[in-house]
């Protein structure tokens, strides 16, 4: 038996959200904090594995939130979190086992408690990445509006920017996909976020190509497009409160709503909605 079977969570599964590509910058720990916030307004038990070891932005900003909860009384829901060490093991194999053991071990835990889990995976490609992108039911994919980015995802041809083949996260997603299909019998869905920024005239053509590219890249390897978050000062600000948009309005958050805030709150509403998470199909949003 392998340890990815020996470690499955017993009775019951919760549903498992990975927000991931292997670049940095993209936003993925603000999408997984504003997901995580967004499912336990939702009445959601919601639990948290933060698989950058080293960086640990999702962590840091629970924790901040902790201590926010803990000085203000603020009445804020917070996660189930779990924390991952990498392993020390001097053999490559020994240490990936190792890994492997405690991530499946992480996850049977925390599904005995929660509805959901939403996992952030580091910037970069690793043993712990693959393992939470084997094991995603939802994978979201923050992307920033440029061919930079669209690198990850598809080789452009530079003669007619046209979409030469998959490139290396796309493959990685492609393997991770057989790897469920082969352990669980069921797909992934995968959810690709298209951040917007305010650009001039001569740099919206560019981001034209880059959509259609988008687009074209799509029906080929089989992932949704959706708009992901605008560049917007606020998500960096609530950070060292481990707050989101969708805690100004609550007691002891001590936020102002703002039209600004109303409107970066729209496109979180409509993120949410894209997903189509299992089990809250026709429910009214609560944020």
């Amino acid at each position: 038996m392998s340890l990815a079977h020996a470690y499955e969570p017993a009775l019951r599964q919760a549903h498992v959200i990975v927000v991931g590509n292997q670049k940095g910058g993209a936003g993925k720990s603000t999408v997984a904090m504003h997901l995580i916030v967004a499912l336990m307004r939702m009445g959601r038990r919601t639990g948290a594995l933060d698989l950058d070891v080293r960086q640990r932005s999702l962590l840091r900003y629970i924790e901040n939130r902790g201590r926010w909860i803990a000085h203000r009384g603020a009445q804020l829901p917070a996660p189930q979190v779990l924390e991952l060490q990498e392993s020390r093991q001097r053999s490559i194999d020994a240490a990936e086992a190792e890994d492997e053991a405690a991530f499946h071990t992480a996850l049977r835990r925390l599904s005995e408690t929660c509805d959901y889990i939403v996992i952030d995976s580091p910037g970069g490609d690793s043993h712990f990445s693959r393992l939470a992108h084997a094991r995603a039911d939802t994978l979201v994919t923050p992307l920033n509006d440029s061919f930079v980015d669209f690198d990850l995802l598809g080789d452009i041809d530079p003669n007619c920017s046209e979409v030469v083949r998959p490139s290396v996260y796309s493959e990685m997603v492609w393997d991770s996909r057989k790897r469920k299909a082969q352990e669980r019998r069921t797909p992934i869905d995968w959810v690709v976020l298209r951040n917007r920024t305010s650009v001039s005239r001569i740099e919206a053509k560019n981001k034209q190509r880059v959509g259609e590219a988008l687009k074209t890249l799509s029906n080929r390897i089989g992932f949704r497009l959706a708009p992901g978050l605008s560049e917007r000062v606020i998500y960096r600000e609530l950070f060292p409160q481990g707050l989101t948009l969708l805690d100004l309005d609550a007691p002891g958050a001590a936020g102002d709503m703002r039209m600004s805030h109303l409107a970066a709150r729209q496109e979180l509403r409509d993120l949410f909605l894209t997903l189509k998470l299992p089990g809250l199909e026709g429910e009214p949003l609560k944020f």
